[in-house]
């Protein structure tokens, strides 16, 4: 089976010359995890996801600490947020390199490759290289899982 098979066919994106802000808007609107930054031609260029925009927020000191386990609460820091200058950058300058898979990808090898990068979702391209849908973790597992039923017993 393919992962064309089980993607969700209306993928949000968003355009290169978009702010943070504005994916930050998409993603809290849309309730979405992962949002895709394409080109004019509707090529993936890029992934914002929603860890990147939350790493916005955290203080410095959380990237040198082994476990924040005992850090049970942040204190004045919840209560500050990016700074205007911050948020209006271009989603370029937060954007990770997307790892896509091809429409015709199989379940497996797309599964392999999400548990491989650690990703809860994932691109899904046409031949051509364009943003046609985007599966997650969850639509590809269900989609393995429901073949089982097909078993001869």
């Amino acid at each position: 089976m393919k992962v064309s098979s089980c993607m969700k066919r209306n993928v949000i994106s968003i355009l290169t010359t978009a702010t943070i802000l504005e994916a930050a808007k998409i993603i809290v609107e849309n309730h979405i995890g992962l949002l895709p930054v394409v080109n004019e031609d509707s090529n993936p260029v890029g992934v914002i996801g929603l860890g990147d925009l939350l790493t916005l927020e955290l203080p410095d000191f959380v990237n040198f600490l082994p476990d924040v386990d005992f850090v049970h609460d942040f204190g004045a820091v919840e209560d500050t947020r990016p700074s205007a200058k911050a948020l209006s950058q271009s989603v370029e300058t937060l954007m990770r390199a997307p790892i896509t898979v091809d429409e015709d990808s199989s379940l497996l090898r797309t599964y392999a490759l999400m548990l491989q990068h650690t990703l809860h979702d994932i691109p899904v391209v046409s031949k051509a290289g364009k943003l046609i849908g985007i599966a997650s973790g969850v639509d590809v597992g269900v989609a393995i899982l429901a073949a089982w039923q097909k078993v001869d017993r």
